[in-house]
Parts: C-alpha cells; structure tokens; sequence
C-alpha cells in the first residue's frame, strides 16, 4: 500500500475506492474547486479573477471583463470630477454594474454545476465524484452574495444609465422649445 493511502486508512475508516480517490486528487494539483472559484468570482470577479483561475490567462471573457470594470471606475471618477452633468460618465459608469452582473452570472453557473458536471467538465482526469466539484455551505454562501451583488449592480447600473438619458433628452427638448 503506498504512503498517502496508508495515511488516510490511518485518519479515518475509509472505503478503498476513496482512498485510491483521495490520492489521485493529491497527486493532481490542477484540479478547480468549485467553492474556491465561487468566492473568488464574488470577491475578485468583476476583475477578471474567477475566469483567469478557471482559463488562465488568455481567457479573453476575463479581460473584456477587467476592460469594463476599469471604464466603469473611470465613469464615476469623472462623475465625481465633473459633475453628473457629464455624458462621458452617462455612458462609462454602468459599465462596472454591468461587469459585476457578468461576474455574478458565471459564479452563478459554477456554483449550480452538479458534482459530477463539473468534474467532466473542469477535472477530466479526477474521478466524477471528486470532492473538489462538490457543493457545501460555504458553496451556497457565495451563491447567496453573488446573486444579491449581481442583481444590485445591474439594475442600479441600469438606472442610473437610463436616468441620466432621459434628463439629458428633456434638457434637449426644452432648448428646442425655446
């Protein structure tokens, strides 16, 4: 019997076929954990962080998504330097609402992955009933707050992108009148 499944015969009664599992997961070091990849989509998500863990770095969805986050910053910047009266930020700053929701969405789909899809997909050389697919509290946790960030982001985002046009149309409207 090799040394890792020796230790954890040793830890705990377990089944022989969760031993050879347990190892095969310590052997592999690039296996994607689903309740890592939530919480890393709801703290750094809008920057890219949970597609580049999941992709690597050329995931082009990750940099588009880091592109609108950092436009969004900078429409509220020049909201704050400028005034709200500024169109640029009109536009601009719903962007970051917008790169949060699309944060939101992709944790959303990790998370509510089942065990076994997620290993197919995410852990092809791992055993389907891998613990790294499986869905805890901690799991459901992130789901909670990505859901409630994502929402919120998206329809202020949407609010205040729609506010700023119309008043910009009325503003418009009334020169033309006069």
């Amino acid at each position: 019997m090799d040394p890792p499944a020796k230790f954890f015969l040793l830890r705990k009664r377990l089944s022989p076929t969760e031993i050879r599992r347990r190892a095969a997961e310590a052997d592999n070091p690039c296996m994607k954990n689903k309740t890592l990849v939530c919480w890393i989509g709801v703290i750094a998500g809008p920057m890219g962080a949970a597609r580049f863990y999941m992709f690597g770095l050329r995931d082009t969805v990750g940099w588009s998504q880091v592109l609108l986050s950092v436009l969004g910053i900078y429409g509220f910047e020049r909201a704050q330097s400028f005034g709200l009266d500024d169109p640029l930020s009109w536009w601009l700053a719903p962007l970051l609402g917008i790169s949060i929701a699309i944060s939101a969405i992709h944790t959303l789909y990790w998370g509510l992955l089942s065990q076994t899809d997620w290993n197919q997909r995410y852990n092809p050389s791992a055993d389907t009933e891998a613990s790294s697919g499986r869905t805890n509290w901690l799991t459901v946790g992130a789901l909670v707050l990505s859901m409630m960030m994502g929402a919120t982001a998206l329809i202020s985002s949407l609010a205040y992108g729609f506010q700023r046009y119309f008043e910009s149309q009325i503003e418009e409207a009334r020169k033309i009148s006069q």
